[in-house]
């Protein structure tokens, strides 16, 4: 393949994209998207990356290939509207937007492959690009692939990269099956690797926020796909559609005072959609990030808490050292301060996490302890409907979200609790949403795209808190 150095091209006003898709999860559909923009920007070319579903780490990673924020295009979370409309927003006029999908190309949350990367696809007009995971099989592939084509014909799948292939032979074989037999091009061939590229653990992916040797990955990544990508036939492919249609406009951002309300993020917690920051700041939030794993106080002026997801159990040992911190948490929370907390969020407000024979001591908020273990205790998406008074929703909202967590609440007192879980697993006996004077706490993960109604809430119960430094 022509090294893609001597291939240059203009910026496009059609939002250049394409979807890359697995027949499965762990098919390398990450790796190669990152090889993909990392060979992109070695380049000179602008690349903007999103993410099919809920997930926080691949986008993380995405962002990092990239070197700006990468967006969740999550249709379940956000609406086919909302998914469509965040992609024309972020899109622009770059040489490749590159939409990682999730599972397999036509799973869904039903037989019927609703809310699928196939179906996004579709909705955004984006071409496919089918990663296969070529492990002991020849023309199987060709086959799959042909399946994969006549169960919609209206999706264009534009292309096939054949993964973890073992050598020359086999490359050979594969690329004229897929060929002759699908009529649809090998666009870039990858070989077997001694191990995973990118470090990994229980809930998937480590976070490049926590990866040392980052910069040696990105050599490793761009000299493992050097030559095996045909970048220059993917960008024809994602040239090869039609301009996205514009959104109608949002409400500007919130003018006068604004009021500040504070998040952490560190290495622990980082699970937190950039569209949910922003719609704290468009609502009247000034943001102000607070390291769970450096600071030993929350700032005085502090109105509210938002408490994302992340890794407290990696972090055990550490943030129950931070006793500062904590007390100072569990003094705001007793003094009427409003937190959200969300799945990591939960568990360092607890009184305990327990993993692997420990125990630490936690924030004490919420009145019980959790356990890690070795199996998800919840995965996947989530619907609630709130029927209970609380400090930020009304009765009656439904709420669309997602959950992934190993832990679960293992004993002490289980507070009242927000609302019904319609499907998933929440917090204990079909409830979610934990709730201990002005504290909310779920395992549920919302995306304010889909529940534009949070944002809001959050930022009125903080003006309406009297600040500590008062």
């Amino acid at each position: 393949m022509d090294p893609i150095s001597n291939f240059r091209k203009p910026k496009s006003p059609n939002s250049p994209r394409v979807a890359i898709a697995g027949l499965c999860g762990d098919s390398g559909k990450t790796l190669v998207s990152l090889a993909c923009i990392l060979l992109a920007r070695r380049a000179g070319w602008s690349v903007r990356a999103f993410k099919k579903g809920p997930d926080y780490i691949d986008p993380a990673w995405l962002a990092w290939a990239c070197g700006r924020p990468a967006r969740n295009l999550d249709t379940f979370l956000m609406g086919f509207d909302g998914a469509a409309g965040s992609f024309a927003r972020h899109a622009g006029p770059t040489e490749l937007n590159l939409i990682e999908g999730n599972r397999g190309l036509f799973d869904g949350v039903d037989a019927s492959g609703t809310h699928s990367t196939a179906a996004l696809a579709r909705a955004l007009g984006a071409p496919v690009i089918l990663v296969v995971n070529a492990v002991k099989m020849t023309r199987t592939a060709a086959a799959s692939v042909l399946g994969c084509r006549m169960m919609d014909p209206e999706l264009r799948i534009a292309g096939v990269i054949l993964n973890r292939v073992a050598g020359d032979r086999h490359a050979a074989v594969l690329r004229e099956a897929v060929e002759e037999v699908c009529g649809i091009p090998v666009l870039g061939v990858l070989p077997k690797t001694g191990g995973n590229l990118l470090p990994d653990r229980h809930l998937g992916l480590v976070t490049p926020l926590e990866s040392a040797g980052i910069a040696e990955l990105e050599r490793e990544i761009l000299t493992f796909a050097e030559g095996r990508l045909d970048l220059e036939a993917i960008w024809k492919i994602a040239e090869d559609v039609a301009p996205p249609v514009l959104p109608v406009e949002t409400a500007a951002a919130r003018g006068g005072r604004r009021v500040a309300i504070g998040y952490l993020r560190d290495a622990a917690f980082s699970f937190y959609y950039p569209e949910n920051l922003e719609a704290l700041e468009a609502a009247g939030a000034e943001l102000v990030p607070v390291s769970s794993l450096l600071a030993n106080a929350l700032p005085r002026d502090l109105r509210a808490l938002y408490l994302g997801g992340g890794f407290p159990e990696t972090y055990g040992a550490t943030l129950a050292a931070n006793t500062e911190l904590l007390g100072s948490i569990r003094a705001a929370a007793a003094g009427g301060m409003p937190m959200w907390a969300e799945c990591g969020g939960l568990m360092a407000l607890s009184r305990a996490i327990r993993w692997r024979g420990d125990r630490w001591a936690m924030a004490g908020v919420l009145p019980f302890e959790v356990e890690v273990l070795a199996r998800p205790q919840g995965h996947g998406y989530s619907t609630l409907r709130v029927d209970c008074p609380n400090p930020f929703l009304p009765v009656g909202t439904e709420l669309r979200g997602h959950e992934f967590h190993y832990s679960h609440i293992a004993e002490g007192d289980r507070p009242e609790t927000a609302c019904a879980v319609l499907r998933g697993a929440g917090c204990y006996g079909g409830r979610d949403g934990a709730i201990v004077g002005n504290v909310w706490a779920s395992y549920t993960h919302l995306h304010a795209t889909g529940t534009p109604e949070w944002a809001p809430a959050l930022v009125r119960a903080a003006e309406n808190f009297t600040c500590m430094s008062a």
